[in-house]
């Protein structure tokens, strides 16, 4: 149990850590292969700040532990927009002026509908992860036309001033985006290893695990980008990097999980995780969408936000609580 504590920590910290280097190298290849700024964010960076997501979840699935591999998705989403969003828009209000993320505001929500759906039988089987995997695809390709058109969106010049403050050579981008991706799948196999080995030694399934540890772990790099984002009036960077993340999470994360191994699907994961998860991305779609000007995120709604994370959380830790007593 100590052992596989000290995995989870130390797995969460070199994951942590080799996703800011996987991110860094992957970004800087990308701009020195010439491609617009505002792709980069879009894909590159939405890519890699989910890349934590995607390797645990896969290594789970692989396991045989799908409660853990959905946990994670679903969780990260919930983390992304009431802890990350709702920190950040406590310590200061979102401003939301992109025309991009406008438009990636109703596809997320089209999207987790998609997934609520998927969820009702009860079963993620092969053909569900065909078809996450294939809107996806979709996604992708209208992301990439998104991002050739919009050159100058306020988006695109965020992410220029962005990379511009962490210039790195080719040589030394290819180096931290290899050093990064094996470090990424190496601190994941740590992190699965301790969350299941924990989840079995409490007797808690490791969905919770999924939903708690790890998925507050692999959101991490999200909550200290946003804030170092809204340090710099980054503002449109802190939410785009939250959708792209929530899309690449519900799409690809599940998808390659699925398509590795069905997952079985408890009834609690639709009426509880799903159904705050779609609440949460509705909420923030009415936030941030600024349907007569300009969208934002205030500081009562950041507290909300915010305030809906604990209670989720504290929920989810009472469960468990009142199973160990009852054991």
């Amino acid at each position: 149990m100590i052992l596989a504590s000290i995995a989870v920590v130390a797995g969460i910290a070199l994951l942590i850590w080799s996703a800011d280097r996987f991110v860094d190298g992957a970004s800087a290849t990308a701009l020195h292969a010439g491609m617009p700024t505002l792709l980069i964010g879009m894909v590159v960076v939405g890519f890699g700040t989910s890349a934590p997501e995607m390797v645990v979840s896969a290594l789970a699935a692989l396991a045989g532990n799908p409660g853990l591999a959905l946990g994670n998705a679903y969780g990260s989403n919930i983390a992304n927009i009431a802890l990350v969003l709702g920190l950040v828009a406590l310590l200061s209000p979102v401003a939301v002026h992109s025309q991009v993320i406008r438009k990636e505001l109703p596809v997320l929500a089209a999207v987790t509908l998609l997934a609520g759906w998927q969820l009702w039988d009860g079963n993620l089987s092969g053909w569900d992860a065909a078809v996450l995997l294939g809107v996806f695809a979709l996604v992708m390709g209208w992301s990439i036309v998104q991002g050739m058109r919009g050159r100058d969106d306020i988006l695109g010049t965020e992410i220029e001033a962005e990379l511009a403050s962490h210039p790195m050579s080719l040589r030394s981008a290819l180096v931290w985006l290899v050093v990064g991706l094996v470090l990424l799948v190496v601190s994941s196999r740590i992190l699965v290893w301790g969350a299941v080995t924990i989840a079995q030694a409490l007797g808690v399934s490791d969905l919770v695990i999924g939903l708690t540890i790890v998925a507050v772990g692999t959101s991490l790099p999200e909550l200290a980008s946003a804030i170092v984002a809204l340090r710099k009036d980054e503002h449109d960077l802190v939410v785009g990097n939250v959708l792209g993340s929530n899309l690449f999470n519900t799409l690809a994360v599940v998808g390659i999980a699925a398509g590795i191994h069905p997952l079985a699907v408890e009834p609690v994961v639709l009426y509880r995780d799903w159904a705050l998860m779609a609440l949460l991305t509705l909420g923030v779609f009415a936030m941030s969408y600024g349907f007569r000007g300009p969208g934002r995120i205030n500081r009562l709604e950041g507290g909300l936000l915010f305030a809906v994370y604990i209670g989720y959380t504290g929920y989810l830790v009472a469960t468990v609580l009142m199973g160990a007593r009852s054991l």
